[in-house]
């Protein structure tokens, strides 16, 4: 019997993804996680990053078995054409562009399973387009959000826009933040799409916009565990219903899966590691939006340079928006077999790697999860958004590893060479064993969360089982959002 008609008799889920690599990985991990449970997954996302998915990955344009389930894609047209429009690069355009065009392709693909007998069971998306909420209401379909970013954060975004405590604001820029279940953040800890003085204002609108539809979406998945944010997890858990249900990567259903989802193909660093000593390289990598100046670049180069740690350091290839970083005349000579500079890598198989000593990272969720669950403490280098966050807890909540930056509103000129290898120094020095331990105690407390019986495997199995009654009887009510109405006054 062919995959196709296998797959009629399946229980089928639509996803929805905001077009950016850290929104892209955990939901497509997501959908290879559902599959596995014997699911029929449609993943949709504009069609920008479907070509750009087909040149670094196979079996994007196929319906493949996943465990017991099967995985499609469904790319549609975003209504900016090429890929290098410029609208593209006008952030308060292109959400207004994408909802425009991705209400009308969800709903025609939705409509259109429906008359082949594959009708949708539940439709998830993640942050930044609320719009497929919307839609799921509309069209009488249970709607479950994949959080991918912190509870912490989730509490941070919650309570800003339900105006449960006083945040930053323009009459008082620099006041300090205490939530409940949280630290004391200060005005530069708090996520920045949140501060008044921040430059991506539009997208803290779309994240809001998703807590607007709050009471619409009968269940948040987050991508965090809950022995990792446990009284964050209960304290949340009063005014929505929310299931933690990562570390995704970390989960082997996910990530032995052929389906992945990269925007650029990875180079080869295996062969590197696998010439070092063990805990000697540092790792560096900003993620898939972070763009370093081309005298941030130039301190680093000189940091690491006169460090004399090993290292493996990603330079993506620059985004439309930004000249390529040039480096420092005879840099490449002067570092010889210690160092090596590629433009992707598979940072998954990089954090395992034994030789991995540190990671300098963006503190993005996505890494900041990966690090934690890798056992590779890091070197906290935040630019915006959720990453201040994550650094102060990665630093001084976790004791994960080492401060090198505050973040772009704080830090206004590029942090100096000097800083940067001072701060490897540190991260190497008397500090380095019991950073490493906490990092090990971590990572085996998420590969038991993942693990068969774990409390993120229990909890993705009771949203599989949701989604499955719901299929058996033809729908429910939409709005079935558990809400504790006096733990919110």
């Amino acid at each position: 019997m062919s995959n196709a008609m296998k797959s009629r008799d399946l229980v089928h889920v639509l996803l929805v993804s905001f077009p950016a690599q850290g929104h892209v990985n955990p939901l497509l991990r997501l959908g290879n996680l559902l599959a596995s449970t014997g699911l029929l997954v449609t993943f949709s996302a504009p069609e920008s990053i479907g070509s750009s998915m087909r040149k670094a990955n196979k079996n994007i344009d196929d319906l493949t078995q996943v465990g017991e389930g099967m995985i499609r894609f469904e790319f549609f047209d975003d209504g900016l054409g090429q890929h290098d429009d410029p609208r593209r690069n006008d952030l308060d355009t292109y959400i207004r562009h994408l909802e425009l065009h991705g209400k009308e392709a969800v709903t025609r693909f939705v409509e259109k399973h429906n008359k082949q007998g594959q009708p949708v069971a539940c439709l998830i998306n993640n942050p930044f387009i609320p719009w497929v909420t919307d839609i799921a209401h509309d069209l009488k379909i249970p709607n479950a959000v994949l959080w991918v970013q912190s509870c912490a954060c989730l509490s941070a975004y919650y309570h800003y826009y339900n105006k449960l405590a006083i945040f930053p604001d323009e009459t008082n820029p620099e006041i300090d933040v205490q939530l409940p279940s949280m630290p004391l953040l200060k005005h530069d800890e708090v996520p920045s799409f949140l501060h008044p003085h921040s430059p991506y204002t539009v997208l803290g609108r779309a994240i809001l916009g998703q807590f607007k539809n709050l009471s619409k979406t009968f269940c948040v998945l987050i991508e965090t565990f809950e022995e990792l944010e446990s009284e964050l997890v209960d304290y949340m858990s009063k005014f929505c219903l929310i299931k933690p249900i990562g570390p995704l990567f970390k989960n082997p259903k996910s990530s032995n899966s052929s389906i992945q989802g990269d925007f650029i193909k990875a180079d080869d660093c295996l062969s590197f590691l696998d010439s070092k000593e063990p805990a000697s390289v540092v790792y560096i990598s900003f993620g898939s939006v972070v763009a370093l100046s081309q005298e941030q670049a130039e301190e680093i180069a000189f940091g690491l340079l006169n460090s004399g740690v090993s290292f493996l350091w990603v330079l993506r290839p620059p985004h439309p928006n930004f000249d390529p970083v040039i480096l420092p005349e005879t840099f490449l000579e002067k570092i010889g077999e210690r160092g090596k500079i590629v433009q992707w890598c598979a940072q998954k198989e990089v954090l395992q790697h034994p030789s991995v000593a540190y990671f300098v990272t963006h503190c993005g969720w996505n890494s900041t999860l990966e690090a934690i669950t890798s056992g590779v403490p890091v070197v906290a280098f935040p630019a915006w958004g959720d990453q201040v966050t994550n650094a102060k807890y990665l630093v001084e909540v976790l004791h994960l590893g080492v401060r090198l930056s505050r973040g772009d509103q704080t830090e206004k000129v590029a942090i100096s060479r000097d800083r940067i290898e001072n701060c490897l120094k540190e991260a190497f020095g008397p500090k380095a064993a019991e950073l490493k331990k906490n990092a090990l105690k971590w990572k085996q407390v998420a590969e038991e969360g993942v693990a068969e019986g774990g409390s993120s495997d229990r909890n993705l199995k009771d949203f599989v089982d949701k989604i499955r009654d719901v299929s058996k009887l033809g729908g429910v009510d939409v709005n079935p959002l558990v809400v504790n109405e006096k733990s919110r006054t």
